[in-house]
């Protein structure tokens, strides 16, 4: 296109008037030819077509959500809500320590007061999430140092969960953040305010890497898509692609010029990197980032000038990214293309209530019959109720719709850990969505007890007491030296009769405790194999180790907790029970009285 066919000539303007145009002697004309603008800065301004551009959120009606909630009030940025095709988790306010509330995910409607938690952190939990491939297995970080996991029953918690299955010990200080890998069975990783990251292999409670790059406090991290890169956002307003194995860092650059924190997500792999975060005027922004080059962003736009952090969320199968704020009643969506300007916006969802976190369940759970292509669980900040929202393409149609549902990733690992830990790196195993049917894992809970165990001492201190006990008491006749005993008190008959029927009860005791002890040995004599067995199961029960000698402690402690409630309550009935005697003697004295 020729720029003399975008104008239409108006004067012909000739040297003469040129000059006299320049020395302002003559008529001023303005050549149209010098108003068009380069094509290369020509965007295109029209509707652009997209299957998600009509995409729209859709709240649960009121029996639909989960009611009589104590979310957290900690101002740590987390999003407090965990979501699988099982269960809701949601981080609740507690006086002392850190609980979070499980509830199965139908369990919808107003909750119970005192409904069971898992109540096994000694401080503020900041963190939860679900295993991808165990629906039953949770993690947890918190202000404790620590990183737990946590069994779930299928049926939801029956009592307070104190029991961890594994404890994970290596911060000095709070733990942050935590993530699962995408692909390799049991590796989780941490980020805590010590500024160091653990790579943790759970299936035998060890780390395998503490990752010591940052110089601050670390704000995210995120996997790739096979999980070989980790991305962070840390405070030096740095964005780092970290290789997790080795702990090098491979590439790095200033990320957002704010001082609010930032956050990172890999956008799949496609090799580039969303990043949120704010401007040195405080605007909230989002940036698109390459991730072998981190120099300089590939596109940086402003989105608003509010407060609240925002939250990135992206989804893989339909290549959408979702971003909310905390504070925030909207939720933004745009869509990733593989080309300038990287990021289209769709529509955002609006909603009146503000927001403290969210969740979201993966892709498995969601409704295929609806055309649900995400499903949000909103933590609302003025009122206890989470809120699922349900992210919906418009389709007539009632059959499976297979541009919007391609095969997402299964519940299956990839990898072991060991092969992960090797060096082998590999995609999620992808599962069709056609059945309809919301795939849920079903595995048991496995536990492996140690070698070389040794029976608990409270057995042997009673084994000891037997042995006393069946000893029989040979009597002493020897006469006593009155002479050298002091302050003597006279015999008389009536403690001639209580010593002597002491010492008979007291041989009796002996004598029965004597043959007891010459049965058990008789029938242990000919049951041999039933008293291994029986040895067998104590040495099973007996804690053996540092780890299952803490969990005995505080199961007891816990039964003493349990055992001092019951009694102040029976002493609370009893006294109750007294007053009510008072009363009706009091009222039969007057009914006599009356009477006569």
């Amino acid at each position: 296109m020729h720029r003399a066919e975008d104008c239409v000539d108006i004067v012909q303007v000739d040297k003469l008037n040129s000059l006299n145009v320049k020395k302002g002697s003559g008529n001023n004309m303005v050549d149209v030819r010098a108003c068009n603008k380069p094509v290369e800065r020509l965007w295109f301004r029209g509707v652009r077509s997209s299957k998600f551009r009509h995409v729209y959120g859709l709240p649960a009606k009121r029996e639909g959500c989960y009611e009589n909630i104590k979310i957290t009030k900690n101002a740590h940025d987390g999003h407090y809500c965990a979501v699988n095709p099982k269960f809701v988790a949601v981080v609740t306010e507690v006086a002392g320590g850190g609980t979070f509330l499980v509830l199965p995910l139908h369990n919808t409607g107003r909750l119970d007061f005192n409904s069971s938690r898992v109540t096994g952190h000694r401080g503020p939990v900041l963190d939860i999430k679900w295993n991808p491939f165990n629906d039953n297995i949770i993690a947890s970080c918190s202000d404790d140092c620590t990183v737990k996991l946590w069994y779930i029953p299928d049926g939801g918690l029956a009592t307070h969960l104190t029991d961890w299955l594994i404890d994970l010990h290596g911060h000095k200080r709070r733990v942050g953040y935590i993530e699962w890998h995408p692909s390799a069975e049991n590796i989780l990783i941490s980020a805590g305010f010590d500024h160091l990251m653990i790579v943790w292999d759970v299936g035998h409670g060890q780390a395998v890497n503490v990752i010591d790059c940052h110089p601050d406090v670390i704000y995210s991290l995120s996997f790739n898509r096979d999980g070989s890169l980790v991305t962070t956002t840390c405070k030096d307003k740095k964005l780092r692609v970290i290789e997790p194995r080795r702990g090098i860092v491979l590439s790095e650059g200033i990320c957002h010029a704010g001082t609010k924190a930032c956050k990172a997500v890999f956008l799949g792999n496609t090799g580039r990197i969303l990043t949120t975060g704010f401007s040195r005027h405080s605007d909230r922004q989002y940036a698109v980032w390459s991730q072998s080059d981190l120099s300089e962003p590939l596109v940086m736009e402003s989105i608003d000038s509010s407060s609240g952090v925002l939250f990135p969320y992206y989804d893989h199968d339909t290549r959408i990214v979702y971003l909310a704020g905390k504070g925030d009643g909207n939720i933004r969506y745009y869509e990733v293309v593989d080309q300038a300007p990287w990021l289209h916006y769709l529509n955002q969802f609006l909603s009146g209530s503000p927001q403290r976190g969210l969740g979201f369940i993966p892709k498995r759970g969601c409704d295929v019959s609806q055309c649900e292509i995400f499903r949000f669980y909103k933590l609302h900040a003025t009122k206890g109720m989470c809120e699922p929202i349900s992210m919906i393409v418009p389709r007539k149609s009632d059959q499976f719709q297979d541009d919007l549902y391609p095969d997402t990733a299964a519940p299956s690992p990839a990898l072991t850990a060991q092969e992960w830990i090797s060096g082998k790196n590999c995609n999620p195993i992808l599962m069709s969505m056609k059945t309809g049917v919301m795939v849920r894992t079903h595995k048991p809970k496995v536990y492996q007890p140690s070698e070389n165990m040794s029976l608990p001492t409270a057995h042997v201190n009673n084994s000891k007491k037997f042995a006393f006990l069946s000893q029989e008491t040979v009597p002493d006749y020897r006469p006593v030296d009155v002479s050298t005993t002091i302050d003597v008190q006279p015999v008389t008959e009536k403690s001639q009769k209580t010593s002597s029927n002491q010492s008979t009860k007291f041989l009796q005791i002996q004598q029965m405790w004597a043959s007891q002890q010459t049965n058990i040995l008789s029938s242990e004599c000919n049951k041999g194999s039933s008293f291994s067995n029986e040895r067998e199961e104590l040495q099973e029960d007996s804690p053996k180790t540092e780890y299952q000698l803490q969990r005995a402690y505080s199961r007891q402690c816990e039964e003493l907790k349990l055992l001092r409630r019951q009694l102040t309550n029976r002493e609370r009935r009893i006294l109750e029970l007294e007053e009510q005697v008072i009363k009706l003697q009091q009222q039969l004295k007057e009914a006599k009285r009356q009477h006569k």
